[in-house]
């Protein structure tokens, strides 16, 4: 017989597990009678209530439904526990139904405005402690859902036990449940709006989640403080300016090397190998592809579901941690690729993640990529822009990043992105700009640099959308930097030309340079040009094998020697054979080879030379800091510029010769008269070449040369890129 005064329609509906307000029938309540407790434990056999301090029985609860809703009196101010007998014994624990509120007033109306840029110190499961008892607090938004509850092994997956309290003004569930320990896997069930059962959902701000495939959140421990590189941070902003020589080694952590080491993570094995690989070959940061935890291995992390999670594959967060500050320990930067453009449909993640389109758009015309199978975040609502900055801000601040690199800015940027007529919805002025991700874009650097500052915000933008790397009070999107796409589809396009059809695609080599210094610019050899049977960047190389070692030299040397800060993906700094494999390591066997020796050797000079000489980086942006010296000379495919520092910087010649004919007495225009001594020969013994070169220097004479008041002859020998620095007296 239920208790009097209580309604029988509430009853049932906890039973049922489709009550929206548990917190009105469980828990501790003042009734006719006095102070009441009910406790809903299905598969309790009996249950008591006990002071909290001396474990002295306070109330045997009734059991008043079959189900398993006990109810029982208790003294009033006295704090009481649980004493629970089931089939696994018996067993103590606080009333999760005892505890008040968890998100203060001020974090509802910040996230429900999109303005609470602290969302993961807000949501997801957080260690805490409340009115002196520890456990864990959940919170999570699903303003559609009538029924959410937290589900794990700790309550047999059952989601009538742990129903969470709804904060009707943000849409967010919470709930603290006593005692549960970090390391604790967990799920949320979600009722539908219509009261559907929809999959089990993991938490989207899941700190930690099981190794896939396994699917289920966990519990996080607080971060270690392991924190040693507060000199790094101190002189980030210096190192990350656009005068800053900036060269960046891209990785894809999962199939680097070998991460088979008994007793030791993924996150430990690379930190011992990568960081003083990729230190000692002159690289000044380390980007690594997604480690966002991924289900689809294939993705390579570039469809993320847990925006907050390192991925479990690697190790526990905390490895990740201690990676980023051995990396600071080696005077090396980390940047992460980082995912907003799109995510993808499995049960368990975003998708209607509340029964209803939450996180994407309704209309597939917004909300579905066709190209990738994957969704749209929808940029107009303020909790969907509040998760993304969030999740940025999270991995620059508890993480210590030094950047994030957004990938597929472009599919953002459009509505009709890789799509036909008919396939997309203007804006509401008619055109084809997503505005509402403009909007996000601008809010994001804005917050990265009052919060971040000092931290780059790189973006992956495909078009010639203007204004990328503008400040946001002057119009632009507010990024650091921007991937140069022209410039390495244009140079790759030539490289692959046999060299006798080079002079007819010269200005492919040359086309950069008339919008070089439109943007802030990084130089890419990414991933993406090295898959899906594009081949590597030597295989991409004519000729016999010694030319396309040449070749690949040569370019190297032609792109450190550009305008624009370096990335190059990994297995391009020693020639790597065939394309890349996600699913096989490197093939560092091939390093035993003379050939690609040499080229390994060749980018550690490149990097060493590249961040010694001021010329070469410190006017990047600055179209003073270039000026061709031979632009137009098809025939012989030969390039030469200079590179300009401040006042008082040597400056730099480089000459590039892509045919297998070398060059002799090739006359070159020069600002002064002198010595210029040779920096770099791309055509060097030591990196595998003919060893043609100018022994070690050339002399300018005062003999005026188009345009120049000085000029110089030089061997350029074939296929190879020469570099000079003025050497005054």
């Amino acid at each position: 017989m239920l208790e009097r005064g209580i309604d029988p329609a509430a009853v049932e509906a906890l039973v049922q597990g489709y009550s929206g307000d548990p917190f009105a029938l469980l828990g501790p309540h003042e009734t006719a009678t006095g102070l009441t407790v009910r406790a809903f434990l299905p598969t309790a056999e009996r249950v008591e209530a006990v002071g909290r301090q001396g474990g002295q029985l306070l109330s045997a609860l009734t059991r008043e439904h079959p189900a398993g809703l006990y109810v029982g009196p208790l003294p009033a101010d006295v704090p009481y526990l649980l004493r629970i007998h089931d089939d696994a014994g018996i067993h103590e624990t606080e009333d999760p139904y005892a505890f008040g509120p968890i998100l203060g007033d001020l974090d509802v109306y910040l996230l429900a405005e999109g303005r609470h840029h602290d969302f993961g110190a807000c949501l997801g499961a957080h260690l805490a402690e409340r009115e002196g008892v520890r456990g864990v607090r959940f919170a999570v938004w699903a303003p559609n859902a009538q029924r959410v509850s937290v589900v794990g092994t700790f309550n047999r997956w059952d989601g009538r036990c742990n129903p969470m309290r709804l904060r009707h003004q943000a849409g967010v569930w919470e709930l603290f449940i006593p005692r549960l320990l970090p390391g604790t896997i967990y799920k949320y069930e979600l009722l539908g709006p219509h009261g559907e059962c929809l999959p089990l959902k993991a938490d989207p701000v899941a700190f930690a989640t099981e190794v896939p495939p396994a699917t289920a959140s966990v519990v996080a421990a607080p971060p270690a403080a392991i924190w040693g590189d507060a000199a790094w941070l101190s002189r980030r902003r210096a190192r990350h300016g656009v005068g800053a020589p900036l060269s960046v080694y891209e990785v894809h952590a999962l199939s680097w090397v070998s991460l088979d080491a008994p007793g030791r993570c993924g996150w430990e094995v690379l930190a011992d190998r990568l960081i003083p690989y990729v230190a000692a070959l002159g690289f000044t940061h380390i980007e690594l592809m997604p480690i966002m935890e991924h289900p689809f291995g294939g993705s390579w992390g570039y469809q993320p579901l847990s925006q907050f999670a390192p991925t479990a594959r690697l190790g526990p967060p905390d490895a990740f941690a201690r990676f980023v500050d051995r990396c600071h320990a080696a005077e090396l930067g980390v940047i992460l690729d980082w995912v907003p453009a799109h995510f993808p449909n499995d049960a368990h993640g975003l998708v209607r993640f509340d029964g209803t389109a939450l996180y994407e758009h309704a209309d597939p015309r917004e909300g579905l990529h066709a190209d990738w199978n994957t969704l749209v975040y929808n940029f107009g609502r303020n909790e969907v822009r509040g998760f993304l900055i969030g999740s940025a801000l999270h991995w620059l601040e508890r993480y210590h990043v030094d950047g994030l690199r957004v990938d597929a800015v472009a599919a953002m940027l459009y509505r009709d992105y890789s799509r036909r007529a008919g396939e997309w919805i203007p804006n509401k002025y008619g055109g084809r700009e997503n505005l509402e991700a403009v909007a996000f874009l601008r809010e994001l650097a804005e917050v990265i640099a009052a919060r971040c500052p000092g931290c780059l915000l790189i973006a992956e933008e495909s078009t010639a959308w203007p204004g990328v790397t503008r400040a946001v009070s002057d119009g632009g999107l507010g990024f650091s930097y921007k991937w140069n796409m022209g410039w390495m589809h244009d140079t790759l396009h030539y490289m692959q030309e046999d060299p006798i059809h080079r002079r007819y695609h010269h200005g492919k080599m040359t086309f950069g340079l008339v919008y070089a210094f439109s943007e802030r610019f990084v130089l890419p050899l990414s991933h993406d040009e090295v898959v899906y049977g594009k081949r590597s960047l030597l295989g991409r190389m004519p000729g016999d094998p010694w030319q396309r070692f040449a070749n690949l030299r040569a370019y190297l040397g032609f792109m450190w020697g550009h305008p624009g800060k370096k990335l190059l993906f990994m297995g391009g700094e020693f020639g790597q054979q065939a394309e890349w494999n996600h699913d096989a390591t490197l093939p560092w066997d091939e390093l035993d080879a003379p050939a690609h020796r040499g080229v390994h050797l060749l980018v550690g000079d490149l990097n060493r030379i590249y961040a010694a000489t001021p010329a070469l980086h410190r006017r990047d942006v600055d179209p003073t800091g270039f000026r061709w010296v031979v632009l137009d000379d098809s025939t012989q495919s030969v390039f030469a510029w200079l590179r300009f520092g401040a006042d008082g910087d040597a400056p730099v010649l480089v000459v590039c010769n892509f045919t297998p004919v070398p060059r002799p007495d090739y006359r070159i225009g020069l600002p002064c008269a002198g010595r210029w001594r040779e920096i770099l020969n791309t055509d060097a013994g030591c990196y595998g070449g003919g060893d043609l070169g100018n022994q070690g220097a050339i002399a300018a004479a005062d003999l005026p040369h188009y345009g120049f008041p000085a000029s110089a002859t030089l061997l350029v020998p074939p296929l190879a890129t020469v570099w000079f620095v003025y050497a005054p007296p």
